[in-house]
């Protein structure tokens, strides 16, 4: 990917980078971003030296076709790792086993505290679960990552997308290891991740929202559902009216 789409995508889409110094050389750590775009899971590992592993959603993997073919191809390719969201809670414990396999073999893990893709390019309350759990376990230290512009390069519903020069920010890495053996306490499972969400928003100048992406983007999807229902709740209205304006019409006596 580094040398084949990841040498492709610097030349045509030329991302500038601050922070890279703040990555290791060697040695664990975990990657923590903002999610605007799918494709920020190709920006980020190609202006690294060093490979990253996020975790992928399982449908990349077992999508029928030749379209599902090559997507799974690419995605076990680049070492990215399949998980089940088909249970919640399923999906929390394969993403935490995941992160901790990565960091115990010395490797970058690359994880989206927010959940799923930002639906409007603001920032959302990071889950508690798999970045928190993963950095408690392993004392790893967590690196805070803001992605800039990606959402623009490509829209929903674009199919070409747009040459212009994202952004990404690394910040300086986060020391957890006070909070080591506490693991199994939300309420400093709530604080490393809002710590980490801050930092976050501090280097990508985002609005904070402190709700869930995906009870956002169900509010959106309802707000949209219901605006087309009276839409077509007023188109109808207005169909009845011009017909019974018509039948009126049809209806009285000659002059």
């Amino acid at each position: 990917m580094k040398f084949s789409i990841g040498g492709s995508l610097k030349l045509a889409f030329r991302p500038w980078v601050e922070g890279l110094e703040n990555i290791p050389a060697e040695g664990p750590a975990i990657l923590a971003s903002n999610h605007l775009s799918f494709s920020d899971s190709f920006f980020l590992p190609a202006v690294l030296d060093r490979k990253v592993t996020f975790i992928a959603k399982a449908e990349y993997f077992t999508s029928p076709g030749v379209k599902g073919k090559l997507t799974a191809a690419f995605f076990k390719g680049v070492g990215q790792l399949p998980v089940d969201r088909s249970g919640a809670r399923g999906a929390g414990e394969a993403a935490i086993k995941a992160g901790i396999e990565v960091i115990e073999g010395g490797g970058l893990f690359g994880i989206y505290p927010e959940g799923t893709r930002s639906p409007d390019g603001r920032l959302y309350r990071g889950k508690p679960g798999g970045l928190a759990r993963v950095a408690l376990a392993t004392g790893a230290p967590v690196i805070p990552v803001a992605m800039i512009d990606t959402e623009k390069i490509q829209p929903p519903g674009k199919v070409v997308p747009k040459l212009m020069r994202p952004g990404i920010r690394i910040g300086k890495p986060l020391d957890f290891s006070r909070y080591h053996g506490m693991e199994g306490d939300r309420f400093i499972l709530r604080s490393v991740t809002d710590e980490v969400m801050y930092e976050i928003m501090k280097l990508s100048g985002q609005e904070y929202v402190d709700i869930y992406a995906a009870a956002a983007k169900r509010q959106i999807a309802d707000a949209e559902k219901a605006e087309k229902a009276a839409a077509k709740a007023e188109a109808d209205k207005a169909s009845k009216a011009d017909k019974a304006s018509k039948a009126d019409k049809t209806q009285r006596p000659a002059a």
